[in-house]
């Protein structure tokens, strides 16, 4: 851990720290010179996160927190301030996703109260509970991982997206009311990342390439460091944009989009089927042609247009 460090000396928290964006993350800001606060349920695996940063040489310390339960936060923040004098920046990367269509959601109202309990509440919560410390002391940063799919509005996703465009318009109010106290947002809106959260759902991304957890790192790194209003990616500028001008055009180009990838097995209920090599078999997802010719249009297209990052 040499080099330039550009967030030396300040104290950082991070939800969800123990596995895919949240661990390498932790990892890149201490790295970056913070001293970095892991929260997350599992407290074995945030624990290991920990021994790995301090054997990097980094100062990381782990506090089990469930963001769903109000209790939990307070009891998390409160051994938080009992073992350091203050805090300041948060990230909330926390999260539960769901890739289930509306038609096998009508007996599931669960879905959404649970992707709402993590993904808008457990960060209101987080927010919440820092904002006194924050304005006390005149400055803060809040980074909220939200989704490039809220831009998009895609398909099989009304759950998990509904809850990220929540959280989107509560930090744009936010930002409007804390603004003469020093405390700012970024909202990165993340692509696809390469995780466990997306292993259920493995086989229905085949047209799209995900980023990695250091990828990812490194982007809320960025947000930190130069604290940014938003970060988007190529794609969810194209799609923003296709709403203000060709509404109707990008409705009928998603629908086509969830014609061609129909329901994972996990959202049916099912054993997910194990991936088939592609050399092995010609079998393929429903409609491949218009899976490969979307994909091939999008990527084309996204390398034409620049994410927006200000």
């Amino acid at each position: 851990m040499g080099g330039h460090k550009p967030l030396a000396g300040r104290t950082v928290i991070i939800t969800g720290a123990s596995s895919g964006i949240g661990r390498a993350s932790a990892k890149a800001v201490a790295d970056a010179g913070a001293e970095v606060l892991l929260l997350a349920r599992r407290v074995d695996e945030l624990n290991k996160v920990v021994d790995d940063i301090r054997a990097a040489g980094g100062k990381a310390s782990s506090y089990p927190c469930d963001v769903t339960e109000s209790e939990s936060v307070d009891a998390a923040l409160a051994a938080i301030f009992a073992d350091h004098d203050h805090v300041d920046m948060l990230v909330n990367n926390a999260g539960r996703s769901i890739r289930r269509s509306l038609y096998r959601s009508v007996d599931r109202l669960h879905d959404f109260e649970r992707t709402m309990a993590v993904n808008y509440f457990g960060a209101v919560r987080m927010i919440l509970g820092l904002l006194p410390h924050l304005r006390e002391r005149k400055f803060g940063h809040i980074v909220n991982v939200s989704s490039e799919g809220v831009q998009v509005s895609s398909p099989r996703f009304a759950a998990y997206l509904a809850s990220k465009a929540a959280l989107d318009k509560f930090t744009d109010v936010a930002a409007t009311e804390t603004l003469s106290d020093g405390i700012t947002f970024t909202t990165i809106h993340m692509p696809l990342v390469e995780t466990p959260m997306i292993t259920p759902s493995a086989g229905a991304y085949a047209a799209v390439k995900g980023k990695s957890p250091e990828w990812a790192a490194a982007t809320i790194v960025r947000a930190l460091v130069e604290r940014p209003k938003r970060i988007d990616v190529p794609m969810g500028t194209i799609f923003e944009y296709a709403a203000l001008f060709a509404p109707s055009l990008k409705d009928r180009a998603l629908h086509r989009y969830h014609r061609a990838y129909p329901d994972s097995a996990a959202s049916k209920g099912e054993l997910p089927v194990p991936p088939v090599d592609a050399a092995e078999s010609t079998a393929g997802p429903e409609r491949p042609g218009i899976q490969r010719s979307a994909g091939r249009l999008l990527r084309r297209a996204a390398r034409m247009v620049p994410g927006t990052h200000w």
